[in-house]
């Protein structure tokens, strides 16, 4: 990745993340039906019109949730520093260097990105300040995020 490759700026990123959005909420969706068709509709209770969960059986959907989203995310910016909707957009995580990211920088990335989303969009926000225009998590994970030429084929030849 050459140095004169243009950085995303902030509605491409967030158009990749919404579509990225509804592919991990789908993930979760199954998550939650096989959950439920795994320990039946006993684990939960209505409690003066609350809807309450067994505690590990809630534990659980979390962690498989969480272990799920993460995984969609190191496995996409892994194998080509794009996700689906990262695809769609044209743009392309990738190391500072140019190289794949490391599992490290994964984690980092995928930790840091969501404060820097919930917190009021603030470590988004960030790009608008950097003088390379990275977010937050960018700078954090020693990644950046480049917008892909109109011929960029994302899966080769």
């Amino acid at each position: 990745m050459d140095t004169l490759t243009p950085r995303a700026g902030l509605p491409r990123r967030l158009a990749a993340l919404l579509y990225d959005g509804f592919l991990v909420a789908a993930l979760w969706f199954f998550i939650g039906y096989a959950v439920l068709a795994i320990f039946g509709t006993d684990s939960n209770q209505v409690v003066d019109g609350v809807v309450q969960t067994d505690s590990a059986v809630s534990a659980l959907t979390f962690a498989l949730m969480l272990a799920s989203s993460s995984g969609f995310y190191f496995w996409f910016w892994r194998r080509g520093g794009q996700t689906l909707g990262m695809i769609s957009w044209r743009i392309k995580v990738v190391s500072l260097d140019g190289s794949a990211l490391s599992l490290t920088q994964c984690l980092v990335r995928y930790c840091a990105a969501w404060p820097a989303f919930f917190l009021g969009g603030l470590g988004y926000l960030w790009l608008y300040l950097d003088p390379n225009r990275d977010a937050l998590h960018d700078k954090l994970s020693g990644t950046k995020v480049v917008v892909m030429p109109k011929g960029h084929k994302p899966f080769g030849n």
